[in-house]
């Protein structure tokens, strides 16, 4: 199982998320996708990524233009470019799925749901936005 996310820099927001069995454009757009149901970014919205394939797509491509959303993207060999999004899967691993094993991905989804949605997003203090929630900072 992949797993793409969109994450909101001021907020520390995990807006938008997809989980598939291929790390493609289509699994990168559909987390998109639900960022931007979900916020409504307004035309001028910034999004970095590093430099895979599945955000340098037509596909994904295409999906910012339609929203106007600008793609940035971190130079080649410029690791910590992405940084928050990597601290995240960092934390995501150590609190969520260190050492567990999920006989079936419905398993692995649910608890990717929760720890997402219901625990990260809604409970966990972040020190870099002065101990709230994520939640608590959306604008």
């Amino acid at each position: 199982m992949y797993l793409v996310t969109v994450l909101d820099n001021y907020s520390r927001q995990i807006v938008g998320w997809s989980m598939g069995l291929h790390h493609d454009a289509e699994l990168a757009t559909q987390a998109l996708h639900m960022a931007i149901t979900h916020q409504h970014p307004a035309q001028g919205l910034i999004i970095h990524s590093d430099r895979g394939s599945e955000f340098a797509n037509h596909l994904f491509a295409q999906t910012c233009a339609d929203a106007g959303i600008i793609r940035s993207m971190s130079a080649k060999g410029k690791c910590y470019d992405n940084a928050m999004a990597e601290s995240f899967f960092a934390t995501l691993k150590l609190e969520a799925v260190c050492g567990q094993v999920f006989p079936h991905r419905a398993e692995a989804r649910i608890a990717l749901f929760d720890y997402i949605e219901v625990f990260y997003n809604r409970q966990r203090l972040h020190s870099d936005i002065g101990f709230a929630t994520p939640a608590s900072r959306v604008v």
